[in-house]
């Protein structure tokens, strides 16, 4: 391992008890770049972050972050990075000031950097009008925001975002991730992990993990175009669920249907479907057949979810298959 990368970590795992929350992660970051984790709930993004940040021992793996061992260097790690929890950190019976005042001296700035640090935190955040507010009257939005302040106020040079946006509205997730163009612009790395597939997109590269795993890796274009198997069909019909339970019947096991998989996708289905095979005869009198009306069916680009939703349930088929094997 060297110090090319701003995080480097092989074979990471951690187990609590029976259970392996973490199971052989392996990825590398480039200094400056905006690096994605995206998956589901429970799907070891913070168990990860956690021993990236110094908090977690991991069970086994190697790891560097910022130069600095994981194992050996949790400490210095930590005096080096910047690292915003999934839950809400800050003192709430504090002012918006005097939170930035105790992290200035949980970081021990200088008395002459802490003022020039705090004055641009604040107009970085645009709480210049708000720092003698309680922090519990602020609005989500606005907490946010001061907790990505007292994270960055030591100028670290990776800073690591846990679920940074979520529980807040979609404006104020919109000017949080102009937040983290401006870090990435002043060649800060950003670490950001995330369940909103639509903000996979404003990473620079991201790692897709399910289960402890990670299952896919890359930009956006890549796992869109690489990682996909499937063609992906967009469909709009007058009875949603009773369209997803139809075509739900249609999946066949591999070589018996085009058909490989359905979800709903805001008001409408995304149908995946194999690239060689036009799957749209077989929808039209599935659907025909249930008295069920579509209104619009066409193939349409893959969207990041549907590519988490293709690998997840290719995983799954070889687990069946595998068990299946085993069973026999």
């Amino acid at each position: 391992m060297d110090n090319a990368w701003a995080v480097e970590v092989e074979e990471l795992v951690k187990t609590f008890g029976s259970f392996t929350a973490v199971d052989g992660v392996s990825l590398k970051v480039n200094k400056g770049e905006i690096f994605g984790f995206l998956g589901p709930n429970g799907a070891g993004k913070s168990t990860t972050i956690r021993m990236l940040c110094g908090i977690l021992t991991p069970t086994s793996g190697m790891g560097r972050v910022g130069g600095f061992d994981i194992f050996k260097e949790s400490e210095k790690i930590k005096q080096n990075i910047g690292y915003m929890s999934q839950k809400f950190s800050l003192y709430e019976d504090l002012t918006v000031e005097e939170n930035l005042n105790f992290y200035s001296g949980i970081y021990r700035l200088a008395n002459a950097l802490k003022e020039e640090r705090k004055e641009w935190v604040l107009q970085m955040a645009g709480l210049k009008d708000r720092k003698s507010s309680l922090t519990s009257t602020l609005a989500g939005g606005w907490k946010q925001r001061l907790a990505l302040g007292c994270a960055i106020l030591h100028e670290p040079s990776i800073l690591f975002l846990d679920e940074p946006t979520s529980g807040v509205d979609p404006l104020s997730r919109r000017r949080f991730w102009d937040l983290i163009y401006e870090m990435a612009g002043r060649r800060v790395t950003v670490f950001v992990t995330t369940h909103y597939m639509d903000e996979a997109e404003y990473c620079d590269r991201l790692a897709l993990i399910d289960r402890g795993r990670i299952i896919a890796l890359g930009t956006p274009e890549e796992l869109r175009t690489h990682h996909m198997p499937e063609a992906v069909w967009e469909l709009e019909t007058d009875r949603l669920v009773e369209a997803l339970n139809a075509l739900k019947s249609a999946v066949g096991v591999v070589g018996e249907s085009p058909v490989r998989e359905v979800a709903v996708f805001g008001n409408t289905l995304h149908v995946l479907a194999k690239r060689e095979e036009d799957p749209s005869s077989l929808i039209h009198s599935t659907l025909t057949e249930k008295g069920i009306i579509t209104w619009r069916l066409e193939r349409i680009e893959p969207s990041l979810e549907d590519v988490f939703v293709s690998l997840v349930e290719a995983k799954d088929r070889e687990q069946i298959k595998g068990s299946s094997r085993n069973d026999g």
